[in-house]
């Protein structure tokens, strides 16, 4: 891999014959235990920041279109959005504005994601059936970001800036990652802090290795002591954002919280602890647990701020603890708040101190119960084991009849948005996790496992629902690693720094060769990712498979 050594030499080869605390501690070790980052620092910065600088052309260009319609679930979104700008809490949808007397909303995601989208309203305006560009605008923003993380991140994780933004390049040229960066939805805001999140630990994984290597300059060990974990704080905080955006953020918080756990024990095994296990447990889990639980969890219930501060009449089972007879919150306009309660609900849920709290676990159990058991069948609902091979994607937007539009200079004209992954990136990927998981296992690679473990945490649970009613846009949250995947595997194919220059000049060039081809596929999927105005022969030409349409 170009600027990586690919071979990571058991850490039992290079153990130090420890004496008294740190002497004997190798320069091999430490060299292990501190691996330099790319010198072009400038370089470093300007690669991602031009990749990123694409990748915002292409995700605000036209953003306010269509302006005349929702976009798929952006008929919820957008208007609850609206509803946190003026209330702090969502009112029943259709929200036209402030009303007198409005009715609670029952939703089934918590508000994070909502408040993202009323923050980019706020600022870009909100003109229903004229212009989306307001709900759209922080979505897209984020989705930008996002590419210039991913870049940076990689450079970190490969010691490459090449790969790095060859990582970014490709997440900037996904249809869906595209598609829903230009969407008022929850999922590219959830991929967002999930990323931030990742990018956090990585960091951690160095900075704690280099104040590891400080402790034993000083005279300690591998038992030393390694203080307050900053960024691991903040992947914390990240991670209760993704949690307050949507439930699923959880899974990631699993998936950071091994690899930070694997990482340290990895470091103090080098650092030639004892029994590395051992000193991880005791000074280093607590700290974890606090991170990676507790904060998140503490972020996670100031999200719902604004449905403490409401009262019963305007928040879905707000008063439910005080409910002295069965009752119904509301019944129209939306999904009802309602549920057979009665005398005795302050008693339940004796391990919560408040009512409030009890208040809002029962809120809960109610969007659980609805998300799990969510069956109603759709037109474009799909298995997991499809989304991979991008088996039923998923059509945001497709106006028919009279709504069709007729100025593309044929007979009959089409214009889609459909949530479509580029065929070049993501069927590449159902290798790339092969070579991850054998780099990973066989080579113990910690660059592998670090996008392997995410990549699963995002994808797998999604197999335990394979009777609900889901879809292929859900994977937008792994399109990030499923980039990185793809980069590393560049990064193989490019051969290391060591090898021939006859090795290097075909490696680029099969690297080169397949860059070009994940271009040409995005370029060629354009119009139906971004509804432009093509004849429809043109359009059919692009349902490679039945499964399409």
């Amino acid at each position: 891999m170009a600027g990586v050594a690919t071979t990571l030499i058991p850490a039992a080869h290079v153990r130090a014959d420890r004496g008294p605390r740190s002497r004997g501690f190798s320069a091999a070790a430490r060299e292990r235990l501190v691996t330099a980052m790319p010198s072009d620092r400038l370089l470093g910065w300007v690669g991602p920041l031009l990749v990123g600088l694409l990748g915002g052309l292409l995700r605000f260009y036209h953003l306010g279109d269509p302006g005349t319609g929702w976009i798929f679930d952006e008929k919820y979104y957008a208007q609850e959005a609206q509803s946190y700008l003026h209330n702090h809490v969502e009112y029943a949808v259709p929200y036209d504005g402030p009303v007198s007397d409005p009715a609670p909303n029952f939703v089934v995601h918590p508000p994070i994601g909502k408040w993202v989208i009323a923050l980019g309203e706020k600022v870009g305006g909100y003109h229903p059936g004229v212009d989306g560009f307001g709900w759209r605008l922080s979505v897209a923003l984020l989705g930008t970001l996002g590419i210039v993380l991913l870049a940076r991140i990689g450079r970190r994780l490969f010691r490459s800036t090449l790969l790095g933004c060859v990582a970014g390049l490709l997440l900037c040229l996904d249809g869906l990652h595209l598609v829903e960066s230009r969407t008022a939805l929850l999922d590219p805001v959830l991929t967002f802090w999930v990323l931030c999140a990742f990018g956090c630990v990585v960091v951690d994984r160095d900075w704690t290795r280099r104040r590891l290597a400080r402790r034993l300059d000083e005279g300690g060990d591998g038992r030393a002591g390694l203080g307050l974990r900053p960024w691991l704080l903040a992947a914390g905080l990240f991670s209760g954002l993704a949690c307050g955006t949507k439930w699923n953020g959880v899974f990631f918080i699993v998936a950071f919280g091994l690899l930070a756990l694997a990482w340290t024990i990895g470091a103090r095994r080098v650092a030639g602890a004892d029994s590395p296990w051992l000193s991880t447990l005791v000074r280093d889990v607590p700290l974890i647990a606090v991170y990676l639980l507790l904060v998140p969890l503490a972020v996670y219930l100031a999200s719902w701020t604004g449905w403490f501060l409401s009262d019963d009449a305007h928040a879905c089972f707000r008063d439910w603890a005080n409910a002295t007879q069965p009752a119904v919150y509301h019944a129209g306009g939306g999904v009802a708040c309602t549920d057979n309660w009665g005398p005795g609900n302050k008693d339940r849920y004796p391990l919560l101190p408040f009512e409030a709290l009890k208040e809002l676990w029962y809120y809960h159990h109610q969007m659980w119960d609805f998300n799990v058991h969510l069956h109603t069948p759709h037109l474009y609902q799909s298995n997991p084991w499809s989304w991979l091979l991008l088996g039923r994607p998923v059509a945001f937007w497709f106006p028919t009849g009279t709504a069709a539009p007729t100025d593309c200079g044929a007979d009959k004209c089409a214009a889609a948005i459909t949530a479509l992954g580029t065929p070049a990136l993501w069927w590449a990927v159902i290798p790339a996790l092969v070579v991850l998981g054998y780099r990973a296992l066989g080579r113990l690679d910690w660059r592998a496992a670090a996008i392997l473990v995410p990549l699963l945490a995002g994808y797998l649970p999604w197999f335990n629902y394979q009777e609900r009613t889901i879809f292929s846009f859900y994977a937008v949250v792994f399109a990030p690693f499923a980039a990185l995947a793809v980069a590393y595997c560049v990064g193989l194919v490019l051969g290391p720094p060591d090898a021939s220059g006859t090795r290097r000049t075909w490696g680029a060039a099969v690297a080169g060769a397949y860059l070009l081809l994940v271009a040409a596929d995005f370029a060629y999927l354009w119009p139906i990712l971004t509804a432009q105005h093509i004849p429809y022969q043109d359009w059919y030409a692009r349902m490679w498979f039945k499964s399409w349409i």
